[in-house]
């Protein structure tokens, strides 16, 4: 069994900055790619950033420059630093990693909610 605790949303104001953690624990043999998404009111789950295990990294769009993804592989630790924060990054925040146990399966966060607003 494996589990991804998260921590670090909160309520800022625009402009502001957020740092979200997601630590992963359990009977893990390797971690692959992690990443964050988010989802919105009414809006599908996105994507928002992903590293692999070697450090690459991808954006979406709408946050490149703004955000940062980071990833401690001894800690078996995501991060997504959060800077320049506008009201339409309010959303749920989940944290995604893909991990080997006896095989490789796909994990979820609960989600941390980020609430943007003046």
């Amino acid at each position: 069994q494996v589990q991804l605790g998260e921590s670090g949303g909160g309520l800022v104001q625009p402009g502001g900055s957020l740092r979200l953690s997601c630590t992963a624990s359990g009977n893990i043999f390797s971690i692959g790619t992690m990443g964050w998404y988010r989802q919105a009111p009414a809006k599908e789950r996105e994507l928002v950033a992903t590293i692999t295990s070697g450090g690459s990294t991808n954006y979406a769009d709408s946050v490149k420059g703004r955000f940062t993804i980071s990833r401690d592989n001894a800690k078996n630790t995501v991060s997504l630093q959060m800077d320049s924060l506008k009201p339409e990054d309010t959303a749920v925040y989940y944290c995604n990693a893909n991990v080997l146990t006896h095989r490789w399966y796909e994990y979820w966060g609960q989600g941390t909610q980020v609430t943007v607003s003046s």
